[in-house]
């Protein structure tokens, strides 16, 4: 039961972290919900990834908090916006 809750919490966080990742950063992303989830639960573990750099602990694998979560979901959802820039023009 305790993991059923520990993904139900990671699914609700990375919703939070990628919504607002989303409203931050400026320009569309064109995503899906389930895309925003994937984008605040990846940001979540990139988020603990930057904190433990920061804090001298070394990796530890793991979710960030909340706010570890949104600066995380914005770091990658920038990477993507600029990864995916040049694509959408070319397509034109």
């Amino acid at each position: 039961m305790e993991i059923l809750w520990n993904i139900i919490v990671l699914i609700v966080v990375g919703a939070i972290a990628g919504f607002i990742a989303r409203a931050v950063v400026p320009g569309k992303q064109s995503m899906s919900i389930g895309m925003t989830i994937v984008l605040g639960i990846v940001g979540s573990l990139v988020g603990n990834l930057l904190g433990s750099l920061l804090s001298g602990r070394g990796f530890e694998l793991g979710t960030a908090g909340i706010i570890g979560s949104i600066i995380g979901a914005i770091v990658v959802l920038l990477v993507y916006v600029f990864a995916t820039r040049g694509r959408s023009r070319a397509v034109r």
